[in-house]
């Protein structure tokens, strides 16, 4: 069977690093991936990824880096996906996964204007979604934990938008039965959330009883983890359960 990829984009802060997981061990776990039908591809480290057609599926990590600095390992990638748009590759991509899939196929990504969006926050479903089976999971409004500074602006066409947030219109874009990403982090449970609130209380002293009280509200995020599981679940690319 063919392995599912995890495009990884960047690297999460070294004391999360060190103390929780980097990124493509938060989807691992998050995920209930299996590590042996998985293939790990760090492009920021200049690993690419074999053309799409080797590939199950595609998982895409979110990143430090921004869509719209345009760097080159970024570039080629958002090519990688648009031809696997064309064989109709099952992707997931989560918070710079969901803007590089928007950016790739003509969308518009930049910085959102009210700032960054930042903790474990709402999400509300729309109507649209009462037409997508991947969502029959969700309740209309579940909690999912989010750090990003850039936004998808404007959906590229095509994209059909399920989910939004109080601050962010585009949550959960869908691109057909089996192309959905997020802009929130459903590899993220809550001791992750809080370790980052407290790294970016650190990293801007200024703002640090804003990020404190944050802490306060963090919780796990169950219902957005079930549409990461779920996308693994179809590929079949999941743990098997112990007997």
């Amino acid at each position: 069977m063919k392995p599912l990829l995890l495009m990884q984009t960047g690297d999460a802060p070294e004391v999360i690093r060190q103390e929780k997981a980097n990124f493509d061990g938060m989807f691992l776990q998050q995920g209930n991936i299996d590590v042996d039908r998985v293939q790990i591809v760090h492009l920021p480290a200049g690993e690419q990824p074999l053309p799409p057609q080797h590939y199950s599926g595609v998982v895409i990590t979110g990143s430090p880096a921004m869509v719209t600095e345009q760097l080159p390992w970024s570039e080629q990638a958002a090519e990688w996906l648009r031809q696997a748009m064309l064989i109709k590759l099952p992707i997931f991509g989560a918070c710079y996964g969901h803007q590089l899939l928007a950016y790739a196929l003509g969308g518009e990504v930049g910085y959102h204007p009210q700032g960054m969006e930042v903790g474990t926050l709402e999400i509300e479903l729309l109507p649209a979604a009462a037409n997508d089976r991947r969502m029959a999971m969700l309740p209309p409004r579940f909690k999912a934990n989010l750090i990003h500074a850039q936004s998808v602006l404007t959906p590229p066409a095509g994209a059909v938008v399920l989910a939004r947030s109080q601050q962010d219109a585009y949550q959960i874009l869908s691109y057909g039965e089996q192309v959905l990403t997020t802009q929130f982090h459903p590899e993220f449970n809550g001791a992750v959330m809080h370790q980052y609130l407290g790294w970016l209380g650190e990293l801007y002293p200024q703002q640090q009883a804003e990020y404190q009280l944050k802490q306060q509200q963090v919780s796990d995020t169950p219902f957005s983890r079930l549409l990461l599981q779920g996308f693994v679940v179809s590929l079949g690319a999941q743990k098997a359960l112990a007997g």
